[in-house]
């Protein structure tokens, strides 16, 4: 019976009228919207505060000894610092809107399922500060490397703060968002809408739509498409068998709970 109980809970939360679903979203979004302006806040402190813009400049500094990046608008310094101040902001603040999502997203599942909220937020922050880290730490600096090469010898680079730091930080989020690809697929898997066989099924479909999407997301240069493309075809990987254990979790609790009311019966 305590099954049952439970699978009609989670059914009268997943059958939620529209308006309630509406009234939901938009107190999750106004959450969310406080918390990217308390954390832009921060980041703006941190940015004036401490050398966040040498943190940035790291990667490319030792490949223009004795340089700094340039700019050509009075206006530059001014956006630099809002744009740091909101990345470092949304960075603080990604725990809580991750948690914001999953109090939409989790009335969909049963309770058993629910239990995963905390795992699946700590895993999803960590690998979203592993994906930024390996971008900056080993992507990076050897991709601006390879860039900078070209026609070395014929060519003097002269690197503006603003195209650099699109650069970057495009390239840095990008890794930090992929790096996300297990929570994403297992979150799916929980809702039904993708499987370990279909996963397995289309894995040739999805290697390709990775290498379009790594093409897109990095200066297509080999090297930083592979840098890309490799992480996504694990994290994939790991994905597939994630789903198998956790269906097979699920199936062997709702087989416990058929027989335990069976025998009760």
């Amino acid at each position: 019976m305590r099954l049952r109980r439970q699978t009609q809970g989670a059914t009268d939360q997943a059958e939620m009228p529209f308006l309630d679903h509406l009234d939901e979203l938009r107190t999750r979004l106004i959450r969310a919207l406080i918390a990217l302006l308390v954390g832009l806040v921060i980041g703006l402190v941190a940015v004036t505060q401490w050398d966040v813009l040498g943190i940035v400049e790291r990667p490319i500094a030792e490949l223009l000894p004795g340089e700094n990046l340039n700019f050509s608008s009075p206006t530059t310094p001014f956006v630099i610092i809002l744009k740091l101040g909101f990345i470092v902001g949304l960075l603080a603040a990604f725990p809580y809107l991750a948690w914001q999502a999953w109090g939409f997203l989790s009335p969909a599942l049963y309770e058993s399922e629910r239990k995963f909220a905390i795992p699946a937020i700590a895993s999803g922050t960590i690998l979203f500060i592993a994906g930024i880290s390996m971008a900056y730490f080993l992507v990076l600096p050897l991709g601006l490397r390879i860039l900078l090469n070209f026609f070395s010898e014929q060519l003097n680079p002269v690197i503006m703060i603003s195209e650099y730091l699109n650069f970057a930080v495009k390239l840095i989020l990008a890794f930090g968002i992929i790096f996300e690809l297990p929570v994403v697929l297992v979150f799916l898997s929980l809702l039904g809408i993708v499987t370990p066989e279909g996963l397995a099924k289309y894995r040739r479909h999805a290697i390709v739509v990775m290498a379009v999407v790594s093409a897109f997301l990095t200066p297509a240069d080999p090297y930083t498409m592979l840098a890309m493309m490799l992480p996504m075809m694990f994290l994939y990987e790991i994905s597939v068998i994630m789903t198998r254990v956790l269906r097979r979790r699920r199936e062997e609790r709702a087989a416990e709970g058929a027989s335990g009311e069976g025998s009760s019966t």
